[in-house]
């Protein structure tokens, strides 16, 4: 836990987010004022999937499927369309930072434990990780789709090939590493650091070019023609391709934590420790929209590719939707249990159910998702859930599921109770609502 503007919040091992000085370049960008503040009125279903805040977010090439990664170790990958999550992606010893979507849907996480890891779809351990990095802050890839660039708080940014050759190692920050991204053509790496500089380095070799600012920088993006950072001390910056100021936002009155930018290049989305996030027009510098969500740290951002929605992940462990052109909120990405399951059941074990609806079905019809169907749970065996893949460690485990086991699973979490399992750490502290989670699920999965 970290004291970070008066409030005790966790957050992962890493660079420091104080309060700081302005940002400054080459003199003082033009401030912009006026802002519009939009704030959502939709009902949305908060629904939860991961144990823990949401960290990191990336969405597929086609708009499909998005992946998370979380304070709670785990990755899921989610179905858009579907609003259910469809793998869970368990490796990580510490939080995961970072994540993205390669284009042939592999995926790539980034964790606090220095490893880097390599999955593909179905299966249920990763193809390949790299191991004895520092703990990773970042990853971004080049727009070819081929290159893999890391940030970590060794000091060192990395590039890795992804057809499997030696990775290059970019070394001059005074400390962690904290965002890293690629030009447009590729040719450039930026990189951003605790040390408040921030660094564009030739790929093909030669000295990089350093620019001094005020403030640490904690996120860096790039578009066609510009640069984005977001800093310590709240704002965002967006440079020409040299490092060159062209505008300052004072964004949020805390640090940045979250940034991105569209596909296209023409909007940035800048979210801070006190829940609000901020959707700036790159070539003006104006703010388009503020969004404003349940007042809780927003630690992840990413816009499906048509820039029409843009995905939030939060400390309330949830991950929403919203309307970019109107900045209301859509609703989180997974559904509520369907009515039809609940009627008439306890509404309080309903309410803490809906942290598992997203991987678990209750009804004979509902089938696995990313985790196996409860209906029929009660007396059941442990890893016997007909159709469902279950690791070798939980097959070797001698627990029948009864209202006592399930009860002792959420009061001490999955990861001590059934070690090995890839379930997303879910503890439920409140006795009082183990005990209406264990009766709403005897009524409705019998």
């Amino acid at each position: 836990l970290r004291m970070l503007g008066g409030r005790r919040v966790a957050a992962a091992a890493g660079p420091p987010l104080p309060s700081s000085p302005r940002l400054r370049g080459e003199g003082r960008f033009a401030a912009v004022v006026g802002a519009v503040m939009l704030v959502s009125t939709a009902a949305a279903q908060d629904l939860r999937g991961h144990g823990g805040p949401v960290r990191a977010l990336a969405v597929a090439p086609d708009g499909e499927i998005a992946l998370s990664g979380s304070f709670d170790t785990s990755a899921i990958v989610w179905g858009l369309a579907q609003g259910t999550a469809l793998t869970v992606l368990r490796h990580h010893t510490g939080a995961v930072n970072a994540v993205a979507v390669l284009p042939d849907r592999r995926f790539v996480t980034g964790g606090d434990d220095g490893e880097l890891a390599f999955w593909r779809a179905g299966l249920p351990e990763p193809e390949r990780v790299i191991r004895g990095l520092g703990p990773i802050a970042a990853i971004a890839l080049d727009r070819a789709q081929q290159r893999l660039a890391v940030a970590s708080w060794d000091g060192l940014a990395r590039v890795f090939p992804l057809n499997g050759g030696a990775p290059q190692e970019f070394t001059g920050h005074q400390g962690p590493v904290t965002g890293v991204a690629f030009s447009a053509d590729g040719m450039t790496l930026i990189t951003s650091g605790a040390d408040s500089s921030l660094r564009l380095w030739p790929i093909a070799g030669g000295t990089a070019v350093v620019r001094r600012l005020a403030a640490p920088v904690n996120q860096v993006a790039t578009t066609a023609d510009a640069i984005v950072i977001g800093g310590a001390d709240g704002e965002v910056a967006i440079l020409d391709l040299a490092g060159t100021p062209r505008h300052t936002i004072e964004a949020q009155p805390t640090a940045i934590v979250a940034l991105a930018v569209s596909a296209d290049g023409t909007l940035t989305a800048a979210a801070g420790l006190r829940g609000a996030v901020q959707i700036i027009d790159v070539a003006s510098g104006q703010t388009r929209a503020r969004l404003t969500g349940p007042g809780l740290p927003v630690w992840s951002l990413a816009f499906t590719p048509d820039g029409r929605q843009l995905l939030t992940g939060g400390g309330d462990r949830l991950l929403r939707r919203w309307d970019v052109a109107t900045g209301r909120a859509i609703g989180t990405i997974t559904r509520a249990v369907a009515e039809t399951a609940v009627a008439g059941a306890d509404p309080r074990g309903a309410q803490v159910f809906r942290a598992c609806a997203a991987c678990h079905t209750l009804t004979p019809d509902g089938g696995n998702r990313a985790g196996p169907t409860l209906h029929g749970v009660f007396g059941r065996r442990i890893a016997t859930a007909p159709g469902y893949t279950f690791s070798e460690a939980l097959r070797r485990m001698d627990i029948v599921w009864t209202a006592e086991t399930i009860s002792r699973l959420f009061e001490i979490g999955p990861t001590l109770y059934t070690p090995g399992t890839k379930m997303p750490e879910q503890i439920v502290r409140d006795p009082d609502d183990r005990a209406a989670l264990i009766r709403f699920l005897e009524q409705v999965t019998r």
